[in-house]
């Protein structure tokens, strides 16, 4: 009778997700909701608006779903000795020793202090470095003038045409004044675009080989990475953003950013990947950095990432981006606050701001996934992802179907 009950509420999960696309708000979507070893997969809709039918194994630019991926990178170096959470990142990363900071961010660029101290690795993986994106409107303070001029990316969405290589990336970045002093406040994004340049020199190797040797080939993710190679194209979903009351396509599967290896390895968001795939690396953190019986990252790293670091004036000042209740972690969102939408304190996850987002009670051992292929329309993931999470936490147990 239990799992009657669970069946009927799975099929009121599938039709909830149904009439959201029947709704026009995006062509199709993937959604799993996964528990131990059970999962259910919802497949619904076409990879484009005249495009084939959806699959589950289909591709999907998860844009800041990768940051908690790169985050999991720095702290497979930290577990090998090869960073430390509290070390300066000048050692390895010249470009931003004694580093000057804006006076106020209206003020003019030339108005600076210096840095009460370093940037650490910690700062970077807590956005608490003093860079991030300002998201008021261009022209609203001086410094986005300057960061325009630049033509780097960061401080805005994922962009894998650009020319710039990381270094060159890096030295561009470095003639910036920091927004805020070092762990002062929580400023989204830049830091995990950093993280790939320090690991990548702490390691010797490219970052994406390094995700591919450590963590993708470890856990099978065999179809995430930086870009989608040609033999898989026809899985990458055509990529949409709503313009005047309909969507437009921005990303084409063949012709797009993610057909081709990209200049810069963006660890904010510039990862395409599927949901086993990504449920794979998920189920590895829930299971305290352990897969198939090999300790994959340590306990303790696994513990940090998933601790919220944010005192409560950061939580309240980064509620533009963070949902209600919600702290930072290390490349994720941490649940400090039980909110209205129904999370428990220490629910993980975080959005993808090209359409995906993901959560995990690490209580109930609840994961949900949902790929979708519409860009968000503000930082706050549209009504589609809160149903489908609530929907979830009523399934109670099922099993893979």
């Amino acid at each position: 009778m239990a799992e009657q009950s669970s069946h009927l509420r799975l099929s009121s999960v599938d039709a909830n997700l149904q009439k959201a696309l029947n709704a026009g708000h995006a062509p199709g979507l993937v959604g799993l909701l996964a528990r131990g070893d059970d999962a259910h997969v919802a497949v619904l809709g076409r990879m484009a608006l005249d495009g084939p039918p959806m699959r589950r194994d289909s591709i999907f630019r998860i844009a800041s779903m990768s940051k908690v991926i790169t985050a999991a990178a720095t702290m497979l170096l930290v577990d090998d000795g090869k960073l430390k959470l509290n070390e300066p990142v000048d050692r390895l990363l010249p470009e931003l020793a004694n580093r000057q900071v804006l006076r106020n961010l209206d003020g003019p660029v030339d108005d600076t202090v210096a840095a009460k101290r370093s940037i650490t690795v910690e700062d970077l993986l807590t956005f608490r470095l003093g860079w991030g994106i300002i998201f008021q409107l261009p022209g609203t303070y001086p410094i986005q003038e300057k960061i325009s001029a630049l033509g780097i990316a960061g401080f805005g969405p994922p962009d894998p045409t650009l020319s710039l290589n990381a270094d060159q990336w890096l030295q561009r970045i470095s003639t910036l004044p920091l927004f805020a002093q070092p762990g002062e406040k929580w400023i989204y994004n830049i830091g995990s675009l950093i993280l790939g340049v320090l690991i990548a020199r702490a390691s010797g190797q490219q970052f994406g080989e390094f995700l591919s040797e450590r963590i993708f080939s470890p856990l099978g993710m065999k179809d995430t990475g930086f870009y989608v190679p040609e033999d898989k194209l026809d899985r990458l979903v055509t990529a949409y953003r709503q313009k005047e009351g309909t969507l437009e396509e921005w990303d084409a599967p063949r012709t797009g950013g993610w057909s081709r290896p990209p200049a810069f390895e963006q660890g904010d968001g510039g990862l395409v990947s599927t949901v086993d795939d990504y449920l794979a690396f998920v189920r590895m953190l829930l299971n305290g950095g352990a897969n198939n019986g090999r300790q994959l990252l340590s306990r303790d790293a696994v513990k940090m990432m998933t601790t919220d670091h944010l005192t409560p004036s950061q939580r309240k000042e980064g509620e533009s981006v963070l949902q209600e209740g919600q702290g930072w972690g290390y490349g994720l969102s941490v649940t400090a606050k039980e909110t209205s939408s129904g999370a428990r304190v220490g629910t993980i996850g975080w959005s993808g701001g090209f359409g995906s987002r993901w959560q995990s009670d690490p209580v109930s051992k609840l994961t949900t996934v949902l790929l979708t292929q519409r860009m968000f329309d503000t930082p706050k993931p549209a009504p589609i992802f809160e149903r489908f999470e609530q929907d979830a936490r009523k399934v109670g147990d099922f099993i893979d179907r």
